[in-house]
């Protein structure tokens, strides 16, 4: 193994270990004494046997489908015009309130908000509200 790809595997390390004691922090903080917050029966809960979750047939088929699971800041209608404007340094207002909950989107639709979070420079979010299917189709129905 070379130089470069040692200090990879180093950082790679770093990372995941930051990222895991990051996890850590937040289960710890969920069993702390107070008020407990249970998650939201949202989805079917499986029985898991011997440690491997029992699926609905046919379910295992889908798991490694890939999505794109998009955290969205903000929008804005700009025209052509501005944005041809545009240059190192310009800033667009977006309609996003600072400390407002980021949209969570999986391949465009709503299904949770979140609050950023920074562990080891890179970004992540931390889930803090869930769409329910019901409140996805009241939405529609605006």
């Amino acid at each position: 193994m070379n130089d470069t790809a040692a200090s990879a595997s180093v950082e790679q390390q770093i990372s995941e270990d930051d990222w895991a004691a990051a996890m850590g922090e937040q289960t710890a903080a969920q069993s702390a004494p107070g008020p407990s917050v249970q998650p939201a029966e949202i989805f079917e809960q499986f029985a898991e046997t011997d440690g491997q979750a029992q699926t609905p047939r046919g379910f295992d088929m889908i798991m490694d489908i890939p999505v794109a699971l998009t955290v969205e800041l903000g929008r804005t209608k700009i025209s052509i015009r501005n944005l041809l404007q545009l240059a190192h340094g310009s800033v667009v207002e977006l309609d996003g309130l600072a400390g407002e909950p980021m949209d969570v989107l999986i391949n465009g639709t709503l299904i949770a908000q979140g609050e950023v979070v920074v562990v080891n420079d890179k970004f992540g979010i931390r889930l803090t509200d869930i769409i329910t299917p019901q409140e996805r189709i009241r939405k529609l129905n605006r």
